[in-house]
């Protein structure tokens, strides 16, 4: 049985789990979408009642019937390196990929389904609250009055973009930052603009899921640590991170949040205030953990090998063609 990843080529996360694949004697294939219609290849056949699919892919042939797992980690965007891409060719060639793969019966980390869900963080902010999770005020708005109101209520405000998208080609990563005491909020009424408390932090806290296993690190925020630097993506501040415990609060919250959102893998964002309270930022449903495994040593590439390589026999549920876990 064999591990199909969805990914880029550059990508060494990936790279760091395909090594423990390989120790362990486990079969992978490794597919960009971006390659179809020429670097790769499908094919399925719909036939008397049954159904037989085949990937191609760097020189090998595996069929879906022959899949344990599939990591859907950072794919590229369906039939973009052909000579001539297009919508339509993305379009079809996604429907072809995706909907041959849902006919598998492969694990998924994470099933496409419940990862397009997870990645609305309007959605995520409220699952946190239902989970039990702490999550600072928030406003997301394009009224200026509600976000004067909003200020008014918490002076102290960061803000951030509610996709995390940029139009710049490739995207970047747009800063959390710092809202100014005097801003008027007018433009507020040209897009969505989320705003939210600023927790006066000791430290950043990423917690890793895989599974039913929590991988905790925590990076401490240096005293003389740059006010306006609210963004740990983008401090000047070389500590290393370190493995941290997670508070019994939070890991039945986290337990309550995967369950509910599907996810097989999850990067979840805290904050830690003076209080030592972990308030919830964030869950990326594709993190990178690469940078929390070289300062902690955590074995997160393999716990997330030794998932995708689980015989069919240890499976504990699959999940259907909608992303529900079922028995």
């Amino acid at each position: 049985m064999t591990v199909l990843i969805l990914t880029c080529d550059q990508d060494v996360t990936a790279d760091m789990v395909v090594v423990h694949l390989n120790a362990s004697g486990v079969p992978v294939v490794r597919l960009d979408p971006a390659d179809l219609t020429g670097g790769a290849a499908l094919s399925g056949e719909y036939v008397h009642g049954a159904f037989r699919g085949h990937l191609w892919s760097a020189g090998r042939l595996v069929s879906m019937d022959g899949l344990r797992s599939v990591w859907v980690r950072r794919p590229g965007t369906p039939a973009t390196r052909v000579a001539e891409p297009s919508a339509w060719l993305t379009e079809e060639s996604s429907q072809a990929l995706y909907g041959m793969l849902r006919s598998s019966t492969a694990r998924w980390m994470n099933h496409p389904d419940a990862a397009r869900r997870a990645r609305y963080k309007p959605w995520q902010l409220r699952l946190a609250q239902r989970s039990g999770l702490p999550v600072p005020a928030t406003l997301i708005t394009t009224f200026p009055q509600a976000a004067r109101d909003f200020a008014a209520r918490f002076p102290d405000l960061v803000v951030k973009p509610v996709s995390g998208a940029h139009p710049q080609e490739p995207p970047r990563a747009v800063p959390t930052s710092r809202v100014a005491p005097d801003t008027d909020f007018a433009a507020v009424a040209f897009g969505p603009t989320l705003l939210q408390r600023r927790i006066a932090k000791r430290a950043d806290i990423r917690l890793t899921v895989v599974g039913e296993r929590m991988l905790a690190a925590r990076k401490a925020t240096a005293p003389d640590a740059d006010p306006e630097e609210v963004d740990v993506r983008f401090a000047k501040d070389d500590r290393p991170w370190r493995s941290s415990d997670v508070p019994a609060r939070i890991a039945d919250g986290v337990r309550a949040y995967v369950r509910d959102a599907e996810l097989s893998y999850g990067a979840f964002d805290f904050v830690e205030d003076a209080d030592g309270t972990w308030w919830f930022l964030e869950c990326n449903q594709s993190g990178q953990f690469g940078f929390v495994e070289v300062d902690t040593g955590q074995p997160i590439a393999r716990t997330i090998a030794e998932w995708l390589a689980r015989p069919a026999a240890d499976r504990p549920n699959r999940v259907n063609g909608t992303g529900t876990r079922v028995p």
